[in-house]
């Protein structure tokens, strides 16, 4: 048993940089909620708006920006599954170092497989997550060229 100590010391002296990560993805997570929620209240209040109004050119306009705000909404949506899935794939390295030194047995290409595929998806997170914003920028260019 003393000599398994030093092993797993070092063992979570290594795993404490993929927790690290989760915290971060925690928090990018957060952001991307707090976006997700405000869209939404600003789609329900533009869809309320538009069943209220007469006036052809306002009700264009508001048609235009709740298409542009449902496009924003599945960016947004889709950014938020790649990231889950980079934490989920974080946590199966966490799970597999300790697995691996628990078992005896050696998973360090699963263990790298893992943690490359977790990169993979929360680059492809944050690549949604700059188009969303991107679009968010065209809706308010859009609804300062059209009043």
């Amino acid at each position: 048993m003393e000599a398994l100590i030093p092993s797993l010391s070092t063992l979570i002296e290594i795993a404490v940089a993929p927790v690290f990560l989760l915290a971060g993805i925690a928090g990018f997570l957060n952001v991307m909620s707090g976006r997700l929620g405000r869209i939404t209240d600003r789609v329900r209040s533009a869809e309320a708006a538009l069943n209220q109004l007469t006036d052809i050119t306002q009700n264009v306009r508001l048609h235009r920006e709740i298409i542009l705000l449902w496009r924003r909404v599945k960016l947004i949506n889709w950014s938020i599954g790649f990231c889950t899935a980079s934490a989920v794939m974080v946590c199966g390295v966490v799970v597999s170092l300790f697995a691996g030194e628990l078992w005896q047995v050696k998973l360090n290409l699963l263990v790298v497989t893992l943690f490359i595929l977790a990169m993979l998806l929360l680059i492809s997170a944050l690549l949604m997550f700059l188009a969303e914003v991107k679009l968010a920028t065209a809706t308010i260019r859009v609804t300062r060229t059209i009043r």
